[in-house]
């Protein structure tokens, strides 16, 4: 039996389905390579050391959807295909409802059709809004989102409450995660985006390997210690074992849960510049620039929750997000 990976080339679902591979779990990735590049499978397989199949096709195409799960005995998924730049999403929110509602709607209704009634979503901290953090999976949410992306998320988790409502034999996972960096341990995965980056360590990454002159820091007037907005940044690699618990659990559950998936520590926009420098021995020469709409100041989580009940906590530290996030650029490059 399979697990079917949506968007499965991109920078979270290729640490992820490497996880899922050295588990000894067979993997099918579906992705439009949108935002990513096919040579990422390659890069899986010599990280793995085994094979998988791949279709290049979008969640909205019914009927390549439906030709996959007739090919394979998919047992579950994990869906994290979407778009995802909280600052494009109020540039272009028709764009964002289309493709990641639209998307996650058209993929539940085939996998209905194939009677595959487990799913772990990629959620996000967004939905939670304004609400005061370390953010916990109790608190009200749905009360207002700070950006489109959000609300896709927030749309997706009551659509997903819904379907488990109307038919016990659903098994549905919200992770909400908080902030990715890092990259493989191998140095050959990792978050490379297409054109310029909306995510803070990509742009980092592209300023310290002089693909781009300087950093803008969007805010410096916050009320924070250092004027610059507060996250919770968890190594992409502790995130995708956390998919690894996740699956496990949405084999045999019914209805649905809510986990964060986060370290519980914030850290500022400067603290993770100022760690690159150091643990990287690079400079990456920054300026502030006016604050961007859509961006919550302070975000952190509390992680209590996943670890009591799936059993998941981080193993990474800062220091390894952002030596392993200079470790991937530096051999993209060479």
């Amino acid at each position: 039996m399979a697990v079917l990976v949506t968007g499965g080339t991109g920078y979270i679902g290729s640490v992820t389905c490497v996880k899922l591979l050295q588990a000894g779990e067979e993997v099918v990735i579906a992705d439009n390579l949108s935002n990513s590049d096919i040579s990422v499978t390659d890069r899986i397989k010599k990280i793995t050391g085994k094979n998988f199949s791949f279709y290049k096709a979008d969640v909205r195409d019914k009927a390549a959807m439906r030709d996959i799960f007739a090919k394979h005995k998919i047992e579950a998924c994990i869906h994290f295909a979407g778009l995802k730049a909280v600052y494009e999403s109020i540039s272009k929110p028709l764009e964002y409802y289309d493709n990641n509602i639209g998307g996650t709607i058209a993929l539940l209704e085939i996998m209905k059709e194939a009677n595959v009634k487990k799913i772990v979503f990629s959620s996000s901290a967004t939905v939670y809004g304004n609400n005061e953090p370390p953010f916990s999976e109790d608190m009200e949410i749905g009360l207002e989102t700070t950006n489109p992306y959000g609300t896709t998320k927030l749309f997706i988790e009551k659509i997903l409450g819904d379907l488990a409502i109307s038919d016990p034999e659903w098994g549905v996972m919200l992770l909400r995660y908080f902030n990715p960096i890092g990259a493989d341990e191998s140095g050959l995965l990792g978050d490379d985006p297409n054109g310029i980056p909306t995510n803070l360590m990509p742009y980092i990454q592209r300023v310290a390997t002089g693909k781009l002159p300087k950093l803008f820091i969007y805010g410096n007037d916050y009320e924070t210690p250092d004027g610059t907005c507060i996250r919770d940044y968890i190594h992409v690699a502790d995130l995708a074992r956390g998919h690894i618990n996740a699956v496990y659990r949405v084999r045999t559950m019914s209805g649905i849960d809510i986990y964060n998936l986060g370290t519980g520590t914030g850290y500022s926009v400067l603290d993770i510049v100022k760690t690159f420098m150091k643990v990287n021995d690079i400079d990456v020469p920054f300026e502030y620039a006016p604050r961007r709409d859509g961006d919550v100041v302070t975000s952190f989580c509390d992680p209590t929750k996943a670890k009591r009940e799936i059993g998941f906590t981080t193993e990474k530290t800062l220091d390894d997000m952002c030596r392993d996030s200079y470790n991937f650029i530096k051999k993209l490059t060479n």
